[in-house]
């Protein structure tokens, strides 16, 4: 299926002892660009979130918000530094005798020095957690998707539209092309004609003209090389998954064809034809920056 590369998706789990919530959401971008909120004490686990991701999303600017609440007792735990409490002690010693100061220090003020008392978090209760934190970012990835490939394939559908259109456009311009040569050829007879006042016209000479013209004004090539695009186009959206760089690339290809038949038209009606299909070729083109 074609993903729309905005979306959004939620997912939550809560039990007795926890309650984890992810939601992301997703804005165009060339490549793949995963900006990750959460909580500290999942930091750790940041790269295999990140293959979590990728594992469903090719491209995309995609914001993830991760919210986690315990019901149970904190696994921060403070812990005393003998150690260091014993040279701080060592010192105050020192400088007590270096001095002649008389006051004793409090526990209490002992503890305020740096490194004597620390809060330690226990991060081996979180790898109970983090198959949990998985399965809620793989359901909240899999809403996400399908918010992507509902708006996927309404851009899908649109396209084609548009694709159609142009073929039916390709076919007029194909049509026209041998009336507009017939045309300027009947149109040179009447004026050389109208010169000669009655004498014999050199029908060689017109022909060589009307060919000429022929050259200067085909498109054939321009109509087949559009023809396929649009072809290709369509079977591209029609196998799904991610296409738009490949689309983007055809995009490029039928403006450039598109360019040439209005440079070589000598007809308004063609003109006005080129100018419709560079119109529908540029909508296209906005769709694709969309997709996946």
């Amino acid at each position: 299926m074609i993903r729309s590369m905005t979306g959004f998706g939620r997912s939550e789990l809560v039990d007795d002892e926890k309650k984890i919530i992810i939601e992301m959401k997703s804005v165009n971008h060339r490549y793949s660009d995963f900006n990750i909120k959460m909580p500290r004490r999942f930091n750790r686990y940041e790269s295999e979130l990140r293959n979590v991701l990728k594992s469903g999303i090719e491209r995309g600017k995609v914001d993830v918000f991760i919210t986690f609440e315990s019901f149970t007792k904190s696994n921060y735990s403070v812990r005393y530094n003998r150690d260091i409490a014993t040279e701080y002690m060592n010192y105050l010693s020192d400088m007590r005798q270096d001095f002649k100061l008389s006051e004793d220090f409090k526990p209490t003020v002992l503890a305020r020095f740096p490194e004597v008392l620390t809060l330690e978090e226990d991060f081996d209760a979180d790898d109970e957690l983090y198959p949990f934190l998985e399965k809620v970012l793989r359901d909240a990835l899999a809403n996400f998707t399908k918010a992507r490939e509902v708006e996927g394939e309404n851009l899908k559908q649109d396209m084609l539209d548009k694709l159609n259109r142009m073929t039916e456009l390709v076919q007029i311009i194909d049509d026209m092309s041998p009336r507009i040569v017939e045309e300027y050829k009947q149109k040179l007879m009447d004026r050389i004609a109208e010169l000669m006042e009655g004498r014999e016209v050199d029908e060689a000479r017109v022909m060589t003209e009307v060919t000429i013209y022929a050259d200067k004004i085909a498109v054939d090539e321009e109509i087949t090389r559009l023809r396929s695009h649009v072809s290709s186009s369509i079977d591209i959206l029609e196998k799904g998954g991610a296409v738009g760089r490949k689309m983007d690339f055809i995009i490029q290809e039928m403006n450039r064809e598109a360019n040439t038949i209005l440079s070589k038209s000598d007809s308004l009606k063609i003109t006005d034809i080129g100018i419709e299909l560079k119109t529908i070729i540029e909508k296209i083109r906005e769709q694709v920056q969309n997709i996946e």
